[in-house]
């Protein structure tokens, strides 16, 4: 049976190759039509090279909505427990949730969504906002309107600029002018390019016109606030009459009453004095241009505040279109700008995208020109060379049509991550059998093109099916990376599809155009002069020859050495230390500047102005520096006024004189920054990775310690702690402690008995509080299309100090006037300065870069003194996060993708040589590679990284490739002719040398510009080809010497094993059918608190697990252990009424006690009565289930036996003798469930009531 089996798969592998052949004779045959399809294939991968979506990096930002509350007036506690906390429980029942984060501070909060991946986002964005209004309705609306934020991702912040006067024209626009041009110029041009999600202004003065309000006439006249209030509101407004007939002709009627200048309001009556005189605006207000408060600035260059804004590309834009269309926009408008104004970019994308592309295509030329160099050299023949060569240009044309028909950009890891020796390596076995053959035909003289047609033929149907299961073994290798999810899955991803198509592309040329082209173009002469290659190779030989003679009489010693060189690098592995993904070098910087909290915007900006001036004129590489401080008009990276972000532009690395890399340049600037600029913190980052770490962590730094808790002080008092702690471990720089606390405040404390003594309201005291010193507006000024507010508010001079807030004066309905002071305490104290949470849990962050050393080690070591040196209360824990978690999940992930990628090898090997012993010999090179991919790593000093941990991957798929060449010649000489097994091996050997060091060579020094690259980007690919590199350099010793060894120590022993076709085709099926499983979301478990939440469904609280079968336990059959995306959470039993994992749902019940009945039930059915399943109980004994029934689901939970079915269903027989008959048959039937999920005691009860 065993035999048939074998024969069927070996059939199977016939039909294959048979169809091979057939696909490469009718090439042959059919030269026009090949030729044909060719110059289509041109013409299509030339089309779509233009219509190719460019980018620097793949968009790594998770699914997002942001919900943006602005509430000026409203402090940090009060936007969280009136804003923040009701628009995160509307939004916690959106399908689809994995996290949502949230940020309070004073005037704003902003509520992150983050969903799952396969989430469309305007799906989640139509649901946020259809529970918007949900959320509206609950938050008073003198606080403030949620809305959400632009559809755009940490990649879209593409173009920043400055609208600045030119030299000589400073004095004739001010902040307000120059905001007033953006806002209502070049901001409302910009909105209607094509691919922009919006642009947010930041800086200068935001144009109002106010009433500075001159208390004490206010009082004099005995007017209020409010009287001035609605005078404004009922003097300002436009209205029609419908129209009238005169003469045959309509003429249609309209009042114009709306303000067109300060003067109109100037003459607005607000009262009468006691003479009968009108009292005017102007009698009690000097109406001014004024602004609105400042929550933001932007500097430039060390000299002066400046007008700018962001310009935000819409989520799936192509990035150098979209820059393309607003650069074409900006020049258009710039002529629309008054003389003497200019737009001038400080950050823009193309600037990265073409550095990072200028390193690919350069590491690709490279590249290219090192394989053609090889193959010219190796292959000895020009013109082979150069078919062989020709694949490449071929099949990156193919690749990029591919790529444009499937949505992949370009990208540095799509396209930086081709290895060209990969793509010709089936075009090498056929080329380099052709010329072989050719040689060994015996025919002599010039061959014809018949004769050549039938020697390319031949040639290649001995060698392609080697050459075709050596490429689909690349093809298949790269699948599981296709299942990465995560960050990881969207950085590399996109270099997996690139490759795939890639190396798709050279196999279905290799079938076709090689063959063609060796037909045609290859010279026809038999006769064979030694060339250069020839020398080369017989040098080579007589090294190898001797070589390979003593390896085989030390048989066992050489694979006894390679066993240990095996043990010691996994050892060497496991001492490398580990980071997520080598940091992307922008060529900019961000530096992230902060004061000390409560330092005021005006000390932000002299602190700005002066770090710009300092490193401007300090290092010479500066280009130009400027800094936005605090928030912008759209508060997506909401700041306090005490932080900036200096972006600092450099000039290109080849004009650097102060440092010759980045890390010493940042280490430079920082130090005299530190020394000309005291009391600042200054933290070096890049741009777009700052940016990144932001929205998906809700952390701008690399690494990140949240703690978390409720108390504010102790949750600060922690973070200090921790900081310290940090501040000791080497490696670590630019310490962050978030300060939650410390914001100086003038409290008004309000009394309620004064309130009543003085007839007084607590609404009407407010509303004279915030419009005296905040403002309100009450209408706006129209200037031709442009709008501005008008607001009323006190003087400057009379809202400068507490004794301002003491003494102003509220007005009874009885026009008594009290000062403040009589009504409340007004104290200075100070209070939160911002409350950010994560799933409802209030947070603080500690967070740090590092420098010098893995980020993984780093962590171990702080951990452990986090755990010695610090006690928390109950409650209060730690999680890591930023890059090192990232770091953690994506290792979980490779866990998976690794052993299933060597998995699909094994299975293709067996396939190609239907024996399981020749599949195991090829496959010893997977083990080999990995010693000198581990050598390589630590020898050029590497942490792995998931950049590593990908270059494994491709590297075992390359590794076998010399195996099959190998092995595939041993089993023709050994069919073909009559060797003894020494003979044998060492004439396969020496036949298949050249395109074994051929192809080991150009899939090597392929990825040697990479691997030596100093551009921009090369950080993230050195890993990834110094891996391949090393690898293939112990693959190909250990090849040539080790595989024939085991060859003949497999062969001498005579090992015979099969397999069963059926079981390795069910293995390749299930194995291609797991990776959806890979890319699973999060398990969310629902908490619900009391009786009530758990009747209407309606959660407390929506945990998200990690994905691992150990993320929620019952501790001691009794406490609920989960594994959170955020950290471990413990519930004690007893502190909830029942929790729902997915569809299954537990109810607790019972107290506490040792000889009571207690513990969580599990939910089977819940109509009419409902049945449970006892998923803990209080008692020794078996693992037997035990079932328990209630009469309703608020009723208590009863053990389910005759007594008590009988005491709870006295007065329905009928159902207690159906219940009966069943416990004498099968006590657990009443469990099971039919079709529709129904169990039997449930519908047994529902037909004793006469329901169906």
């Amino acid at each position: 049976m065993g035999l048939v089996q074998g024969n069927s798969l070996a059939l199977s592998h016939n039909y294959f190759s048979i169809m091979l052949t057939s696909i490469i004779q009718f090439t042959l045959h059919n030269k026009l039509i090949v030729g044909i399809l060719l110059v289509a294939l041109i013409g299509w991968g030339t089309y779509s090279l233009f219509q190719l979506p460019i980018d620097a990096v793949p968009d790594i930002t998770n699914n997002q909505v942001q919900i943006i509350t602005t509430a000026p007036s409203q402090s940090a506690l009060d936007i969280e427990r009136q804003v923040t906390f009701v628009v995160e429980q509307t939004m916690a029942t959106v399908p689809g949730i994995i996290e949502i984060r949230s940020f309070s501070r004073f005037g704003l909060s902003v509520v992150t969504v983050v969903f799952s991946d396969d989430t469309d986002v305007y799906w989640a964005r139509q649901q946020i906002g259809e529970r918007l209004s949900i959320a509206q309705k609950l938050i008073p609306p003198e606080i403030g309107v949620p809305e959400l934020g632009p559809v755009t991702t940490g990649l879209g912040e593409i173009y920043q600029y400055i609208v600045k006067a030119k030299p000589g024209y400073e004095n004739r626009y001010s902040l307000m002018q120059l905001r007033t041009l953006q806002d209502w110029i070049v901001r409302r041009q910009l909105l209607g390019t094509k691919g922009i999600a919006d642009v947010s202004s930041f800086g200068g003065l935001l144009k109002q016109y106010e009433l500075a309000i001159d208390p004490d006439k206010l009082n004099s006249f005995n007017i209020t606030l409010q009287d001035v209030f609605n005078a404004l509101a009922q003097n300002n407004e436009n209205t029609g009459g419908a129209y009238i007939e005169k003469n045959n002709q309509a003429y249609f009627i309209r009042s114009e009453g709306i303000f067109t200048s300060a003067h109109d309001i100037e003459d607005v009556i607000v009262g009468t004095a006691k003479s009968n005189t009108p009292i005017l605006v102007k009698d009690i207000a000097l109406v001014q241009l004024g602004n609105a408060l400042r929550y933001g600035a932007m500097t430039q260059n060390g000299e002066s505040e400046t007008v700018g804004a962001v310009v935000m590309m819409l989520k799936g834009a192509n990035s150098s279109e979209v820059i393309a269309n607003v650069k074409d926009k900006i020049r258009e408008i710039q002529q629309a700008l008054p003389e003497g104004v200019v737009i001038e970019p400080f950050l823009d994308r193309t600037k990265l995208v073409n550095n990072a592309i200028a390193t690919v295509s350069k590491n690709l030329a490279e590249g290219a020109l090192i394989v053609i160099l090889v193959l010219v050299l190796m292959l000895g023949n020009l013109r082979a060379g150069l078919v062989v060569a020709s694949v490449i240009p071929l099949s990156m044309l193919f690749a990029v049509s591919m790529m444009n028909l499937f949505g992949v950009s370009g990208n540095l890891m799509s396209l930086g991550a081709i290895d060209f020796g990969l793509i010709v390596d089936g075009a090498v076995i056929i080329v380099e059998a052709t010329l072989h053959y050719m040689t060994i035909s015996g025919i002599h003289g010039v061959l014809n093109q018949r004769q050549m047609d039938e020697q390319v033929g031949g040639s290649a149907k001995k060698m392609m099916s080697a050459a075709a299961f050596g490429q689909l073994i690349i093809l298949i290798v790269y699948l599981p990376i296709l299942s990465l999810v995560g960050i990881e899955g969207k950085m590399f991803r996109p270099m997996a599809q690139t490759v795939i198509f890639a190396i798709a592309g050279a196999f279905l040329l290799s079938l076709t155009y090689v063959p063609l082209a060796s037909s045609l173009f290859l010279s026809k002469k038999t006769t064979h002069q030694k060339n250069l290659s020839d020398r080369l190779i017989d040098k080579i030989k007589k090294v190898y020859i001797p070589t390979l003679q003593l390896a085989l009489h030390w048989k066992k010693s050489i694979v006894l050495s390679a066993a240990i060189a095996l043990v010691v690098s996994i050892m060497i592995f496991f001492s490398l230390g580990g980071e997520f993904l080598p940091e992307l070098d922008e060529g900019d910087f961000a530096v992230d500047t902060r004061l000390l909290t409560g330092s005021s915007l005006t000390s932000t900006v002299d602190a700005t102005l002066k770090g710009e001036a300092v490193l401007l004129k300090n290092f010479p590489e500066v280009e130009k520096v400027i800094a936005k401080i605090g928030s912008a008009e759209i508060p997506t990276d909401p700041m306090p006024i005490e932080a900036a972000d200096m972006m600092v532009v450099m000039k290109d690395k080849s004009e650097w004189v102060s440092a010759h890399t980045k890390d010493e340049m940042i280490e430079k600037m920082q130090a005299v920054l530190h020394e000309q600029v005291p009391g600042v913190w200054f933290g070096f980052q890049h741009p777009i990775q700052m940016r990144f770490n932001e929205l998906m962590t809700g952390a701008r730094q690399d690494v990140v310690v949240k703690i978390y808790g409720e108390d504010l002080e102790l949750l600060t008092q922690y973070a200090n702690t921790v900081g310290s702690l940090v501040s000791k471990i080497e490696g670590t720089e630019s310490l962050f402690i978030e300060n939650m606390t410390g914001l100086p405040q003038i409290i008004i404390r309000i009394k309620r008995d004064r309130l009543a003594y003085y007839k007084l309201s607590m609404k009407e005291v407010n509303a004279v509080i915030n419009t005296a010193f905040a403002g309100k507006a009450s209408g706006q000024l129209f200037e031709g299309e442009k709008r501005f507010d008008v607001v009323i508010r006190l003087s400057a001079e009379h809202r400068k100090s507490v004794d301002h807030v003491q003494n102003i004066l509220i007005v009874n309905n009885e026009g008594v006037q009290i000062p403040l002071h009589e009504l409340a305490d007004v104290v200075v104290e100070t209070g939160p300065n911002q409350i950010q949470r994560d799933d409802a849990k209030r947070r603080i962050v500690v967070g740090f870069k590092t420098r010098g050393r893995d980020v993984e080690s780093i962590i171990e070591e702080l951990k452990l003194i986090i755990k010695s040196d610090l006690t928390m209360a109950p409650g209060y824990y730690v999680t890591y996060g930023g890059s090192f978690k990232n770091l953690e999940e994506a290792k979980a992930r490779l866990a998976i993708a690794v052993p299933v990628a060597l998995l699909l090898i094994f299975i293709l090997l067996y396939f190609t040589f239907n024996s399981i012993k020749l599949s195991l010999l090829i496959y010893s090179a997977i083990p080999l590679s990995a010693i000198g991919g581990i050598l390589a790593l630590w020898i050029r000093g590497m942490p792995f990284s998931i950049s590593a941990g990908i270059g494994f991957i491709a590297l075992f798929g390359v590794a076998v490739l010399n195996g099959i060449v190998l092995i595939a010649e041993f089993n023709r000489l050994k069919k073909e002719e009559s060797n003894t097994l020494t003979e044998l091996i060492m004439k396969g050997t020496l036949t298949r040398l050249r395109p074994v060091l051929m192809t080991a060579l150009v899939a090597s020094l392929g990825f040697l510009p990479m691997a030596l690259s100093n551009g921009s980007g090369a950080e993230v690919q050195k890993p990834l080809a110094t891996v391949v590199i090393g690898g293939l350099v112990s693959a190909t010793l250990l090849t040539l010497i080790l595989l024939p060894i085991l060859y003949y120590l497999a062969e001498s022993i005579g090992i015979k094993v099969r397999i069963n076709k059926y079981l390795s085709i069910t293995l390749l099926l299930l194995t291609i059918s797991a990776f959806p499983a890979f890319s699973q979301t999060n398990q969310q478990v629902s908490i619900f608190k009391n009786e009530t939440q758990f009747l209407k469904q309606a959660p407390d609280q929506i945990i998200s697990l990690e994905n691992d079968r150990e993320a929620l336990k019952l501790k001691n059959k009794q406490t609920l252990v989960m594994h959170s995306t955020a950290g471990e959470v413990v519930i004690p039993y007893g502190s909830i009424y029942a929790y729902a994992i997915e569809e299954k749902q537990y109810r607790a019940e019972g107290d506490k006690g040792l000889f009571n009945w207690y513990g969580y039930y599990q939910v089977l059915d819940a109509n009419d009565i409902v049945l449970y399943s006892r998923k803990i109980h209080h008692r020794k004994g078996g693992p037997a289930i035990n079932y328990f029934f209630s009469e309703n689901a608020t009723a208590p939970i009863k053990m389910l036996t005759m007594g008590e079915i009988k005491k709870a269903f006295k007065d329905n027989p009928v159902f207690v003798k159906a219940v009966r008959k069943e416990f004498k048959k099968d006590y657990a039937a009443l469990a099971q469930k039919d079709a529709s999920g129904s169990t039997l005691l449930i519908r047994l009860y529902q037909q004793s009531k006469g329901k169906p």
